[in-house]
């Protein structure tokens, strides 16, 4: 039975612990992890270290190496730093690798050693440098907490969304805490740090001293302090030999125990029991661990989801075991297989000993038209990859042309954007490329791409319309299109100009645009009207009142209105107003004012080219039966019938229909008789139609 139990040692009064080795390292370390910046990712992910970190006793000539293993050593990166001194390192939630500078400046980088990004923490650090840092995770994502040499603290939630906040100032700090830590309380992120005997909470607003509940005197140092990964419990080593567990409020212990050493830990962290509830501390000294229990957790939770499971097997490119664990799960297409091919084809456009072509065929040969993959993502990530050829060949497998557009602006492929955007047959991403076409090229080579592209300049024509009158214009002299030159001299006549000089002086370039154009009819109207303003000035000089922008005809209806007769006929002369026209003119304005005796004058002054029926039919619009008859009796055969019944002559217009034995006329009158007052006149159309037949 020893044999059994031989490996086996005592933890406490009641359990047992062994230790054996899963599997060896393979990494060949050179240097002692003491003399390196160590970062370990959390659920068995990378290791990163810093080899020769800045160290006075170490010869400026030797530059520090990064590099990066997995969980069992094997090698993943190896890069020299070319970068300032750092001070920190540590892992994103997304397996990404910060590392802190000194002065403020935070290198990412991914798995594999590949420069993702930077970022700074701001002006205040760079100024005062950094002296200490930590990076904690929350379910906003990961924050970072700085300590710098102004002994202020900086505080991040989330390193993604950067927003740095100053915590408040703690009082009587002049060199760095004995111990601190980030805490995350009611979704907020604080610190809690040692000074001496004294604990201090630093929120958004205030520095609060904190004493933790059941403490054993005698404390007059904090050496070191750890949270649980839930951020619920707290663990403090005292400089007494003193471990309190309790929650991170510090207002329940939960335990305390005396492990009789005095000596500040190098680790104290928390850690799980297999197959228990129970929450333990792990403290480790030079050739010491000790693990101390009794913190039970009343809620349970996952920490690895399937998600962040396929993400990791993702970052190490392990994508066909991703894609057996999807199937196996029958997770839908677009959460797992998808997802997978599509980091796999980013990750395949970062082969640059392959040709373009060959890569575009092989991702398109993989992924073909597989659901919720979008080629304009790995296009996006070719181009940043320098790959810009790759980028457009990628672009086109892309359906949608609202995704390939605004990656080949990005790429300053804007008149292929422009096609793209035309074959799509959205005017609005038309309207997106022209305009940042017109702030790319200068403005010939603008109006060459539009030329070459009808809808295009169409859209763009219809745009500065409304929007660039000016443009338009150079747009038509740019194509020596006089037409529509001209057209646009018109509009801006009236439009833009308000003196009567300026808009003539449009107006003469629009009659020379449209000579240009052999449009002769245009040229001469607009001649015309050229005439007509000058002519109104001068009439509102010398009469008085609202000539200005008057049709013609207007013009000469004012003017009889005003007893300017001799004027209207003048201008009538001037502009050739034929003489029905004219007629039509001065009878609706004299009847209009109502003038029956210059009107009558009117109609003897000679034969009227309109005929008599107009003036019958406007007397009678006005309601002056009396005028009315007058002309009646002057009105031709074809129109006699019509003009009596105007007038109400009823008998009479039956006499005419029958004596020209006209049956439309006859039923036109016969269908104005009305009761007993005309039985005789319909009776006597009646017999004048029966003799009709008989003949």
């Amino acid at each position: 039975m020893d044999c059994y139990t031989a490996n086996w040692n005592p933890l406490g009064d009641s359990a047992f612990y062994r230790k054996y080795e899963l599997y060896s390292m393979d990494w060949d370390l050179k240097e002692e992890l003491r003399d390196c910046l160590v970062a370990a990712a959390p659920y068995g992910g990378p290791i990163a270290l810093l080899r020769n970190p800045w160290r006075k006793e170490k010869p400026a000539s030797v530059r520090p190496v990064l590099e990066i293993y997995s969980a069992s050593g094997l090698p993943l990166a190896s890069l020299l730093w070319k970068s300032g001194p750092v001070v920190s390192l540590g892992w994103s939630a997304e397996e990404e690798l910060l590392c802190i500078q000194e002065d403020g400046v935070v290198l990412v980088y991914g798995l594999h050693g590949d420069f993702r990004r930077h970022f700074s923490l701001g002006n205040d650090v760079f100024q005062n440098r950094i002296l200490d840092t930590q990076i904690f995770h929350t379910e906003f994502g990961s924050g970072v907490a700085i300590l710098t040499g102004a002994h202020r603290f900086i505080l991040s939630v989330n390193i993604s969304e950067l927003k740095l906040r100053r915590m408040p100032e703690v009082p009587g700090l002049q060199s760095v805490p004995s111990c601190w830590t980030t805490l995350c309380q009611d979704r907020a992120a604080h610190i809690l740090l040692a000074v001496g005997p004294d604990l201090y909470l630093l929120d958004q607003s205030a520095c609060s001293p904190v004493t933790p509940s059941g403490l054993a005197p005698g404390v007059s140092s904090f050496l070191q302090m750890a949270v649980s990964f839930t951020y619920r419990h707290l663990a403090l080593f005292t400089d007494t030999g003193y471990i309190w567990m309790g929650t991170a409020s510090l207002k329940e212990k939960l335990c305390e125990f005396n492990c009789n050493i005095r000596a500040p830990p190098k680790q104290m962290v928390w850690c799980s029991r297999p197959r228990s509830k129970e929450r333990a501390v792990v403290v480790a000294w030079e050739r010491r661990l000790m693990v101390v229990g009794d913190a039970p957790e009343s809620i349970q939770y996952k920490q690895l989801t399937i998600q962040v499971l396929l993400d990791r097997l993702v970052l190490r490119r392990l994508y066909p075991l991703a894609i057996q664990i999807c199937e196996y799960l029958r997770l839908p297409e677009v959460q797992g297989v998808s997802r997978i091919l599509a980091h796999w084809a980013c990750y395949k456009v970062q082969q640059k000993d392959v040709s373009d072509e060959d890569v575009a065929r092989a991702i398109n040969q993989k992924l073909g038209d597989t659901p919720g993959v979008s080629y304009s993502d790995i296009a996006a990530r070719a181009y940043g990859c320098g790959r810009t050829e790759l980028a457009i060949k990628l672009l086109e497998y892309e359906p949608r042309s609202g995704e390939q557009v605004p990656l080949l602006l990005k790429m300053k492929r804007s008149k292929l954007a422009l096609s793209k955007a035309i074959e799509s047959g959205d005017t609005d991403l038309v309207f997106t490329v022209l305009l940042h076409l017109k702030n790319e090229l200068n403005r010939g080579d603008f109006f060459m791409t539009l030329r070459n592209q009808p809808m295009a300049l169409s859209l763009y024509r219809q745009f500065c319309k409304h929007q660039e009158l000016e443009t338009l214009k150079d747009l038509y002299n740019q194509d020596d299109n006089h037409q529509e030159l001209g057209s646009f001299h018109i509009r801006a006549s009236y439009a833009a100009e308000e003196r009567i000089e300026g808009r003539v002086a449009a107006l003469q370039t629009a009659a020379d645009a449209f000579y240009k154009a052999k449009n002769e009819f245009a040229a001469k109207a607009t001649e015309d009207q050229m005439r007509l303003l000058r002519l109104q000035r001068r009439l509102e000089d010398e009469l008085g009142g609202r000539f200005l922008d008057l049709s013609l005809h207007d013009t000469v209806t004012t003017l009889i209105l005003g007893g300017h007769n001799k004027r209207a006929e003048q201008l009538a002369r001037d502009f050739r107003i034929p003489d029905k026209r004219l007629w039509w003119l001065k009878l609706t304005a004299l009847a209009d004012l109502e003038d029956w005796e210059e009107l009558e004058k009117f109609s003897k002054s000679k034969k009227s080219p309109i005929g008599y029926l107009p003036f019958v039919e406007i007397c009678m619009k006005q309601h002056n039966k009396y005028e009315a008859k007058k002309y009646a009796s002057r009105v031709g055969p074809e129109h006699k019938v019509k003009a009596l019944l105007l007038v109400g002559d009823v008998a009479q217009a039956a006499d005419v229909a029958i004596e020209h034995r006209n049956e439309a006329e006859l039923s036109l009158v016969l269908s104005h008789c009305t009761g007993a007052t005309d039985g005789a006149t319909a009776d006597k159309i009646q017999r004048a139609r029966a003799q009709a037949q008989k003949k």
